[in-house]
């Protein structure tokens, strides 16, 4: 309650509460207390909304009580003095959903940023609104919200009123339309266009020779004339009329060339009935009520448009020489050209539109017009359209379009290539981030740099999740394509080593890489590895020997079954139907070079090439080795990890985590711990299927924390 002696404000009160709860009203109400709320804001900076005020535009949409609570409890000057707690006790969870939502809207600043001048940061933001919102109602309060703002306008500076008109017209309109919110649309356009070009306006204004309140009337005049005459013809049918508004009339004559008197639709009435005889009945009736213009005729109902859009529309000149549109249809006809892909909206915004985005929106409108948020609908229009996006702002406010699972590093590359490369953190809504964090629509991020970056080449390696973006990747790697060929050349062939010392390989396996990429050897494979071209995800999946020269004839080799099994798949040179083992010393896998012994009754093992047992052979075991080599068919092998890390409680679990999620069988595991300087050593053995998963299961191991070392036992 308001405590003031003003007389005035006192009648201003009482009426408020009549308008909202009756002439009885219940002072306990929820909507009673929240309008007791909302008046004790009445105070305060009077270029700026109340909430009551809005509530009143709200209600004259026919709102629920819910949307109507939640509007007078979201005035900027209540949000201070009325937790969040306190509104969901007061009110419930749904009220309190919707106030946290449009105080979210609430804080996008006016006219503090330059984004909203450009149509691309227009859209973003208006498609970050309809992806962030989980209740349509907050975005219809915000549009009631932005009316307010520019009835209250003419009080701000003049660089203040064209900034907020701009804005207007450039995000709240647009998104009015397609909610088809139309009495929201009209004023936010008029208004706008007001601000913007008030001498236009003023010429328009004085050129329709009388004001919106006539057209209204004589439009009312004009429909009642034609139910009488409908009715009197045995025709039922449903009449609306819609005066057109200033901007819309500007909008028509700018773009087809036209003079005001050149419009035959500042006047328009629509007439529904039940079928389409009905339709050309009432056109009968309408032509002999009144002279028609005919060449505004068309008949969309024999001749549709391309969209499928079918209507019979016809001009007329009525009482005082003034030309009304009657459009004619029947109600299938109507409904389809509202929510089909002939929507008033779709060709209004001049911009084509999917049907996906179609369908969503006719969802959007539908739950307008029951006066409630679905919320299941909603969140089903957020998956639909949204699923692969997010949207975040740069700490000016300005919004990036992202794909879904991008890292503040992807965000980086997107404002600039050299803030990409000269990032080494990230805050995310003013807290620290990893650099492989996942961005959320909605979030402010900021990118913490150095003044001489350099990118890292862990950014390009898939298994660690730096960037998800593939224009990020290309930036970076095109980074290390511009670095000396010689540091690119040592970086790379430390790389080249280290990858295949860990995973147990030696050089002679580069042979097919060099041969996949089509380069010209080993010094070309260590440089593109350095610029990053190469990934060793890449590397890793092409470390396989090369077929062995001259003509063989082989049969794959065929296991017996035996209690513990081994995968098939290996080729044999020159024999068939024999018994294969794998050699339990050095346990090859594909991508290893390896070779068969005969052994005496158990068939031919397989070993790898630099297995100790092998290169001690004597002259009389050598003449027993064969030429085996991989053969094809989905199969796993077992193959010795070894990890040193410092111990700590769950270290164990997180290794074992990582083989659970990447579906990776542990045959064995053994580990040995240093009480003295606590330091660990795992020894495990994985049934992996080749060395590139071999190679993302060390690179996930490595990321484990306390984990320094990771690589293939034996190597």
């Amino acid at each position: 309650m308001v405590h003031t002696t003003d007389r005035s404000l006192y009648r201003d009160e009482r009426a408020l509460r009549a308008e909202f709860l009756g002439h009885d009203p219940d002072p306990e109400s929820p909507l009673a207390r929240a309008l007791d709320h909302a008046l004790g804001t009445q105070e305060g900076d009077s270029k700026r909304p109340r909430s009551i005020d809005v509530a009143l535009i709200l209600r004259h949409l026919g709102v629920d009580e819910s949307t109507q609570i939640a509007t007078l409890l979201s005035d900027r000057r209540l949000r201070e003095v009325l937790q969040p707690e306190v509104v969901r006790s007061g009110y419930g969870e749904d009220v309190a959903k919707l106030v946290a939502s449009v105080h979210w809207l609430n804080t996008f600043k006016d006219c503090e940023h330059e984004q909203v001048h450009t149509p691309e940061q227009a859209e973003r933001l208006r498609r970050m609104l309809l992806a962030m919102i989980k209740d349509v109602r907050a975005l219809l309060i915000k549009l009631a919200y932005r009316v307010q703002r520019l009835r209250l306008l003419a009080r701000e500076d003049y660089e203040i009123r064209r900034c907020v008109a701009r804005e207007t017209l450039d995000i709240y309109a647009p998104l009015a339309n397609r909610l088809g919110v139309a009495q929201l649309k009209w004023e936010l356009e008029d208004l706008a266009f007001r601000y913007l070009d008030p001498q236009t306006y003023k010429e328009v204004a004085r050129s329709l020779d009388e004001s919106r309140v006539a057209r209204e009337a004589y439009l009312k005049d004009f429909m009642a004339q034609l139910h009488r005459a409908l009715a009197d013809a045995g025709i039922q049918a449903q009449l609306s009329g819609r005066p057109k508004h200033i901007y819309s009339i500007w909008r028509k004559m700018q773009n087809k060339q036209l003079e005001l008197n050149q419009l035959y639709d500042l006047r328009a009435v629509r007439v529904v009935v039940d079928n389409v005889p009905d339709c050309y009945a009432a056109l009968g009736v309408v032509h002999t009520l009144w002279s028609h213009i005919a060449r505004e005729f068309d008949d969309y109902i024999a001749n549709p448009k391309d969209n499928g859009y079918r209507s019979l529309h016809t001009a007329v000149v009525a009482a005082q020489a003034k030309v009304v549109e009657v459009q004619i249809r029947t109600r299938e006809m109507h409904e389809f050209a509202e929510r089909g892909v002939a929507a008033h909206w779709a060709y209004k915004e001049g911009s084509r539109q999917d049907a996906l985005m179609q369908r969503c929106i006719d969802s959007l409108r539908r739950m307008l017009e029951a006066g409630k948020g679905d919320g299941a609908l909603w969140e089903d229009f957020r998956n639909d359209v949204f699923e692969d996006r997010v949207f975040v702002l740069t700490p000016s406010g300005e919004i990036q379009d992202l794909p879904k699972g991008s890292t503040p590093l992807d965000f980086a590359y997107s404002i600039h290539t050299e803030i990409g490369h000269r990032c080494r953190g990230a805050k995310v809504d003013g807290r620290i981030v990893p650099l492989t964090y996942r961005l959320s629509s909605g979030e402010q991020v900021e990118i913490l740099t150095t003044r001489e970056g350099r990118p890292s080449r862990d950014w390009l390696n898939p298994h660690l999740g730096y960037l998800h973006s593939s224009r990020s990747r290309a930036k970076v790697r095109q980074w290390f394509k511009h670095q000396d060929r010689e540091r690119n050349l040592r970086d790379g062939r430390a790389i080249v080593e280290r990858e295949l010392q860990r995973l147990g390989l030696k050089g002679e396996a580069l042979g097919e890489a060099i041969e996949r990429f089509n380069l010209h050897g080993e010094e070309d494979l260590m440089v593109e590895v350095g610029r990053g071209n190469i990934s060793l995800a890449q590397l890793a999946g092409t470390l396989h020997v090369p077929e062995l020269p001259g003509r063989v004839d082989s049969l794959e080799v065929r296991r017996e079954s035996r209690g513990n099994e081994a995968p098939a798949g290996v080729t044999v040179s020159g024999v068939g139907n024999l018994l294969t083992d794998f050699a339990r010393c050095c346990k090859p896998m594909p991508g290893d070079p390896i070779v068969g012994y005969i052994t005496q009754g158990r068939g031919i093992t397989i070993h790898r090439q630099d297995c100790g047992n092998v290169l001690r052979l004597d002259s009389e075991g050598r003449r027993r080795l064969v030429e085996v080599a991989w053969g094809n068919g989905p199969r796993v092998f077992p193959v010795d990890v070894s990890i040193e890390a410092y111990d700590r409680q769950g270290l164990l679990r997180d290794i074992t985590t990582i083989l659970g999620n990447e579906r990776v069988n542990l045959l064995r595991a053994d580990t040995q711990t240093n009480s003295r300087d606590q330091s660990v050593k795992m020894a495990l053995t994985l049934e992996l299927a080749d060395t590139r998963q071999l190679a993302r299961v060390l690179d996930l191991f490595l990321q484990v924390p306390n984990v320094m070392e990771a690589r293939r036992r034996g190597a």
